[in-house]
């Protein structure tokens, strides 16, 4: 009777998930209602499948301007419209990924909820549900609570992905809650990936940016396997960056070990150990002017 109760209960849980994706393809309903559909049953209860699930984790403070805000955020929008993206989730074993959105300072928000991408037509579907997000800004730098943010969001997950990655961009270092190598310590203890684009647009220094993001990041952010990361250094990289970052993380490409400068990436060469407490000890000097 037990094995009877559970096979029962599992087909009605392939039925939902049929019985979504047929309502999603044949009506034009609210961009997320597949993940709407899937997000209605128990967390607790069997996850849907992936290959990939993938926290997409935006820097949104105070040292970001609304306008460079806006040219991320567009980058973001039309990534997930371009064929590449398609390409690389199709490339997968189960040809599927779950992608959720959230932005931060010194808390972080989600923005768009955890959404099943498929195709092209769910592609867009995401793309459009973050274009219509407004702009927000939220105090202080904390890349260590963006990373908690996000590991609790894994946990409560519909999906099941056969990767786990958080995608962080930034343009300063931690300066608040615990400091970032315990957050990436942390995170990557759980078997998830986290991956980094630094943003490096500040031609003069200021009491939130530091001149070497990149090596910050490299050796105090991003960890687990294969983890790498972009930089962006001007504004009209951000598109290109943003693109090819993603489909490097949906594909699954493995890009850690060597430097691979013929492709972007970046693996900076640092010979002493990283002060990893600089944005700490910058925000600790400017409460005390």
């Amino acid at each position: 009777m037990q094995q009877f109760q559970s096979a029962t209960a599992s087909f009605a849980r392939q039925v939902d998930v049929r019985r979504c994706r047929w309502i999603a393809a044949m009506k034009p309903l609210w961009a997320l209602f597949v993940s709407f559909c899937l997000l209605g049953g128990n967390a607790s209860a069997e996850q849907y499948p992936v290959d990939l699930e993938l926290v997409i984790a935006v820097d949104v403070s105070y040292s970001m301007e609304i306008d460079e805000q806006r040219i991320q955020r567009k980058g973001y929008v039309d990534a997930f419209r371009r064929p590449e993206i398609v390409k690389a989730v199709r490339s997968g074993a189960r040809g599927s990924i779950a992608v959720t959105y959230i932005e931060w300072g010194g808390s972080a928000v989600q923005v768009v909820p955890w959404t099943l991408i498929d195709g092209r037509e769910t592609a867009a579907q995401f793309s459009e549900a973050l274009r219509q997000q407004p702009i927000r800004r939220i105090s202080f730098t904390s890349i260590s609570n963006a990373l908690a943010f996000a590991r609790k969001l894994f946990q409560t997950s519909p999906f099941r992905g056969g990767r786990r990655v958080i995608d962080v961009s930034g343009d300063g270092p931690n300066n608040a809650g615990v400091p970032a190598p315990v957050g990436r310590n942390t995170t990557i203890a759980q078997g998830i990936v986290i991956d980094g684009l630094p943003i490096m647009l500040k031609t003069a220094p200021d009491s939130a940016s530091i001149p070497d993001l990149d090596v910050y990041y490299q050796e105090c952010v991003i960890g687990g396997g294969g983890a790498f990361l972009l930089k962006v250094k001007d504004v009209s990289q951000f598109a290109e960056a943003i693109l090819r970052k993603l489909v490097i993380e949906i594909s699954g490409l493995e890009v850690s070990g060597p430097p691979q400068r013929q492709t972007g990436l970046v693996k900076v060469e640092y010979p002493q150990p990283y002060n990893c407490f600089i944005g700490e000890e910058m925000q600790e000097r400017s409460i005390g002017k």
